[in-house]
């Protein structure tokens, strides 16, 4: 089996479980585990600190590992930043067959901390019967040092490892999400997987295949093709559910997909809404004569009338990441107010910016999660379980050498 530790609503089951491989992913969290069982896959609810180690001895080809960061993440109240001495002093502990955790989480001032130590006590177990033939583990860029101790422990034990930084968008991800890696083998030299995208598109050349261009959100989400909706969100809107039309704030829904709205180009301004249906308010405040009903024809916008230009950005703070629909969305984080990202839109002629939260299914599909993934949770636990996930396309690039599975362009395409 493929031991999934820390597994989350399942960034690296999706690929594993289309291979056919067995996962067993071990997950403390309610909604990601009840995700995943939705998902049909293989869990257990454990505290993954007190789960006994002896029990996968002989069973286990590969080790996943994504643990919590608090001890290196920039984000949050960053109490974890003075716990990383103790964390790198399990891990020497734990690789030497000695357990101190009791002892040094009584020092920690997040409890979390230790919890990037755990993954050395199942390499430790699991080492004694030889396993196992592989590892990858993935975490914020801050944690690169501590992958590079486990490294160090992995070298000794007969692993040719790699660790580094690499970037989900040169791997067809619309999203600029750095993570620190670590991948390991016992049976053939680790090495990063070969880049499929870059920021400007790269021709195939004598020495090697080009690479196309980073995926962009509009891409990712559908919203270039005439027969897709613009951006619709459920927050917000009425108490029994439904889309919210953008961006008048008008409860009515939109019908049918033939009165929606359609992407059209224009140069310098990405893309923008060429025509939609609204509800009441949307006359008065752009200047259309007529306030049509909901079942009316969509009113139609000339290149002359009011256009608008969509971004995402990423929290309400200062030093927010703002992108264009055209490009790869910034890291999505969530888990607190100030980090809701939302849809944003600014009038051609820039008498109007409006803004809507961005949907669970939308940011699950900028994480290149399937379409129909069943998220399972309020939204606050949803958005949490996306933001915390390894991207899909991401960890089937990562683990497809060491599966013996080569990936070709169609692999995990994108669709929403």
């Amino acid at each position: 089996m493929v031991l999934d530790l820390f597994a989350g609503p399942g960034g690296w089951s999706v690929p594993l479980s289309r291979w056919g491989i067995r996962e067993v992913g071990l997950e403390w969290d309610e909604w990601a585990c009840k995700t995943r069982a939705a998902a049909g896959l293989l869990t257990i609810r454990t505290d993954i600190a007190l789960y006994p180690t002896w029990i996968f001895s002989g069973r286990v080809l590969g080790l996943i590992a994504s643990p919590p960061c608090q001890a290196w993440s920039m984000a949050g109240k960053r109490l974890g930043l003075l716990d990383q001495p103790l964390v790198h002093q399990a891990v020497t502990d734990l690789a030497a067959g000695r357990d101190t955790r009791e002892q040094l989480l009584t020092a920690c001032r997040d409890e979390r901390s230790l919890l990037a130590a755990e993954p050395m006590r199942y390499l430790h177990a699991l080492h004694q019967s030889g396993e196992p033939e592989w590892v990858a583990m993935e975490e914020v860029p801050h944690v690169l040092p501590l992958w590079r101790q486990y490294a160090a422990v992995l070298r000794g034990w007969g692993f040719s490892v790699w660790t580094g930084i690499l970037n989900a968008a040169d791997y067809g991800v619309p999203q600029t999400r750095r993570r620190a890696i670590l991948l390991a083998s016992r049976t053939r030299t680790a090495a990063p997987p070969a880049p499929t995208h870059a920021a400007v598109a790269e021709p195939e050349t004598l020495f090697g295949p080009g690479r196309e261009r980073w995926v962009s959100m509009a891409q990712a989400l559908g919203w270039g093709a005439t027969d897709r909706p613009v951006p619709t969100v459920c927050a917000g809107g009425p108490k029994t559910g439904g889309p919210e039309p953008f961006p008048s704030g008008s409860r009515k829904t939109l019908a049918d997909a033939r009165d929606r709205g359609t992407w059209a180009s224009r140069q310098g301004s990405g893309l923008v809404l060429a025509s939609r249906r609204e509800g009441a308010g949307w006359a008065e405040r752009h200047g259309t004569r007529e306030n049509r009903p909901a079942h009316a024809p969509a009113p139609t916008f000339t290149a002359e009338a009011h256009r608008w230009s969509w971004s995402l950005r990423n929290n309400n703070q200062s030093n927010t990441t703002v992108r264009s629909i055209e490009e790869p969305a910034g890291t999505l984080f969530f888990g607190h107010r100030a980090n809701e990202c939302v849809w944003e839109a600014e009038a051609g002629d820039g008498s109007a910016v409006e803004s809507i939260r961005i949907t669970a299914a939308e940011a699950g599909a900028l994480q290149t999660f399937p379409a129909d993934y069943p998220w399972q949770g309020t939204k606050g636990a949803q958005f949490s379980q996306i933001g915390n996930a390894v991207p899909p396309r991401l960890s089937a690039h990562l683990l497809a050498p060491y599966l013996g599975r080569t990936l070709t362009r169609d692999d995990f395409a994108l669709t929403a």
